[in-house]
């Protein structure tokens, strides 16, 4: 008999219950604020939406202290609301999408930024820009769909980075859904970043993180070195 590696699924914490949702895969929309998007220096216009992914273990929950990762000098922060979705489905209606979220919170997508651009340049893909160790920090869930409409802020070292209302989003949350559906089968424990509002930057080592939106459970995290 072979003795096969024991993998453990990864997972995020539901509202304080104990219990775990299971994750499947992560994507990723991007430049879904207008005004994040003029300042990566793009036009905010309501085209059709674009999609990364970062690996499912890339998770980090709230109060964890993470490294700062290697191949980066640029280290980037991006507050965003996270749902996970309870059911999936292809082509599915933006009016049918709510019914298949099961969980929201908050969330902040990391990215090597310089290793980004140097890709962006090169004509090659970006997936190690997004997609690295540690590079998803997720919040508490709270159970149902996301409040259409809230602040939503980054401070780091008590200062405020970043500032937003949920309202701002190009494509909102069923709209995102319903797009991705298009190009792939989504599936109970798969996870959305919605996009983050203006105000990204870099990170330092030694810096802690608190992102909050309006009536969720905040995540906080500390860089280490």
């Amino acid at each position: 008999m072979l003795n096969l590696p024991d993998v453990v699924a990864p997972g995020l914490a539901l509202d304080g219950s104990g219990e775990r949702v299971p994750i499947r895969r992560i994507y990723c929309v991007g430049q879904n604020y207008a005004d994040h998007a003029r300042e990566m220096g793009n036009d905010p216009s309501r085209q059709q939406p674009f999609f990364f992914s970062k690996p499912a273990d890339a998770v980090v929950e709230t109060g964890s202290t993470i490294a700062y990762p290697p191949l980066t000098s640029d280290l980037h922060h991006e507050v965003e609301l996270v749902v996970v979705l309870g059911g999936g489905g292809s082509d599915i209606p933006p009016e049918q999408a709510v019914s298949r979220i099961f969980a929201h919170g908050v969330g902040l997508d990391l990215t090597r930024r310089d290793m980004q651009s140097t890709a962006k340049k090169l004509g090659r893909p970006w997936d190690l820009a997004k997609g690295f160790d540690q590079s998803a920090p997720v919040g508490p869930l709270t159970l149902g769909p996301p409040p259409e409409a809230g602040a939503i802020t980054l401070t780091i070292n008590g200062e405020l980075r970043q500032t937003g209302d949920l309202n701002q989003m190009i494509w909102s949350v069923p709209e995102i859904i319903a797009e991705l559906s298009r190009s792939v089968a989504l599936a109970p424990g798969d996870v959305i970043f919605t996009g983050t509002p203006a105000g990204v930057g870099p990170i330092e080592r030694g810096d802690t993180l608190l992102a909050r939106i309006d009536g969720l459970h905040p995540l906080a995290i500390r860089v280490g070195g």
